[in-house]
């Protein structure tokens, strides 16, 4: 079962819809939207701020959603997808938005709706990444605009994670 804790008395809320890994973390002041997934040994973890997610992201394995003290918080849409083993922290990710493994958000970032951060890339602080382009780099650069192919895996990247999610539900 994950480990779901309170923090200073706020405790998560996590619709009934949403799948969990049971190593995964998810402490304090969290709201997840309807049918997310939180992947195996992935953390969110609004102890010193508040995360809030919307509906159909998946937070895959070994991510890491967090935020800075009094000064940013995470906010993340709908139909969003975190790569293993990214790092979103203290960020605004709109909708329909793709963070590449190992990929690293810092604070004040803003991701436009249909973004998608290469793989490995570390997108810097008060960044904005225009909607409809691919960025990628350290830091991350607009590289070029997405595909028609590429709008097409960000429309259905959460309902896949929403199929496999049901693979492990009773």
């Amino acid at each position: 079962m994950a480990l779901v804790l309170a923090v200073k008395n706020i405790h998560p809320t996590i619709p009934q819809s949403c799948w969990l890994a049971p190593n995964s973390t998810i402490v304090g002041d969290v709201t997840l939207g309807e049918n997310c997934s939180v992947w195996f040994n992935a953390v969110i973890r609004g102890d010193v701020h508040y995360i809030k997610i919307g509906d159909r992201t998946n937070i895959q394995d070994g991510a890491v959603i967090h935020c800075t003290y009094q000064k940013a918080a995470t906010t993340i849409g709908n139909d969003v997808s975190i790569g293993h083993n990214a790092l979103v922290h203290g960020c605004t990710v709109q909708d329909h938005v793709l963070i590449g493994m190992g990929a690293i958000v810092m604070d004040n970032a803003i991701l436009e709706e249909y973004t998608i951060i290469a793989a490995g890339s570390v997108v810097l602080e008060n960044t904005v990444c225009e909607s409809g382009f691919l960025y990628a780099g350290t830091p991350a650069k607009k590289i070029k605009p997405i595909t028609e192919d590429q709008r097409e895996l960000l429309n259905k990247l959460s309902s896949n994670y929403m199929m496999y999610s049901d693979w492990f539900k009773d």
